[in-house]
């Protein structure tokens, strides 16, 4: 039986729970993938942070507990999953690629392509996969075995930290993880 990643683990700051989250696995319906990469964003003082510009992330942080489920839609274009961390520091962590573990043939069929690389290795890709939406917005991520994060307790993980990428603002932060030498990750780190 895989152990829930219960609340607790986001009542910290967003930077722990980012390096923390790589090589769990995140469970959505008939489908799986471990986590292999991830971006942090603190509520306060980070310029490239929802919480920056948008009052609506703000009052987000507000009315909803560690673990719940930040879902936007990104340029018009891709839905993206993000977890609540409220703790030490509130803030973000954007899942940002999966290796696809369970339900590979229904992530293909939804993503309409076959290359396993392909299916998770980004924010927008992954959300395709899963069939992620803005129905699930402020789900609690905590306590339903049908949509949560997984502990792997048979491994060890190296974990890399590099700038975060897509953003201008706050770029130069080391607030992206990965799981090194992952070819599933979106984009390759420069090292």
């Amino acid at each position: 039986m895989k152990k829930i990643i219960r609340a607790s683990f986001f009542q910290r700051d967003p930077l722990t729970c980012a390096r923390e989250l790589i090589g769990t696995e995140l469970i959505w319906g008939e489908c799986s993938g471990t986590v292999v990469e991830v971006e942090a964003y603190a509520a306060i003082d980070d310029e490239a942070a929802h919480t920056f510009t948008r009052p609506s992330a703000r009052s987000f942080i507000e009315r909803n507990g560690a673990g719940a489920a930040y879902v936007y839609f990104n340029y018009g274009v891709h839905w993206m999953l993000n977890v609540l961390v409220k703790g030490d520091a509130n803030g973000f962590v954007l899942i940002r690629a999966l290796e696809p573990r369970r339900g590979v043939e229904l992530m293909k069929k939804r993503r309409g392509i076959d290359d396993l690389r392909q299916l998770c290795s980004g924010p927008g890709k992954l959300t395709q996969a899963l069939a992620i939406t803005g129905k699930h917005h402020e789900i609690d991520l905590c306590s339903d075995p049908r949509r949560c994060f997984v502990f792997n307790t048979h491994a060890s993980f190296d974990v890399v930290a590099h700038t975060r990428v897509g953003i201008s603002r706050s770029a130069h932060l080391p607030w992206r993880f990965t799981l090194r030498d992952s070819p599933f990750v979106s984009r390759a780190p420069k090292l």
